[in-house]
């Protein structure tokens, strides 16, 4: 069985707050399950990465959603296609508190990586570096 699988980015338009984030992420939890959808949602407190994976109709369904989304601005498809198998076992979802920005961000996605192939990799390392707190 293949599946389909989006990975795009954006910029956050507005405010998000932690507490934002849990909402999205208690939400999109409940109806990606309902959808055989998984994928990871970064956010670093400036931009959204997010890969949806699964059948081909839920994927895009939900990649159109988002488009539309006045929270979402500049979103842009960094790549779209068939996959043999799952990157992501469920859907997860890491954030960072734009408030008070921590510096475990890095771990806490490298742990969600651990089936995903080198370029989905290195997508996510690179955002969760971007708005670090020196060290």
């Amino acid at each position: 069985m293949s599946f389909n699988q989006i990975m795009y980015i954006s910029t956050m338009v507005g405010t998000v707050t932690p507490q934002d984030c849990a909402a999205i992420a208690q939400r999109s939890a409940t109806s990606n399950r309902r959808d055989d959808v998984t994928g990871l949602l970064l956010f670093n407190s400036r931009r959204f990465l997010q890969v949806l994976e699964g059948p081909k109709d839920a994927v895009d369904r939900i990649f159109a959603r988002i488009h539309d989304d006045p929270r979402h601005r500049a979103v842009v498809k960094l790549r779209e296609g068939q996959i043999d198998a799952r990157e992501f076992g469920e859907w997860a979802m890491a954030f960072d508190d734009p408030a008070a920005p921590s510096a475990n961000l890095r771990d806490k996605v490298a742990a969600l990586l651990d089936s995903a192939g080198p370029s989905t990799r290195a997508h996510f390392m690179g955002s969760a570096e971007m708005h670090r707190p020196a060290a």
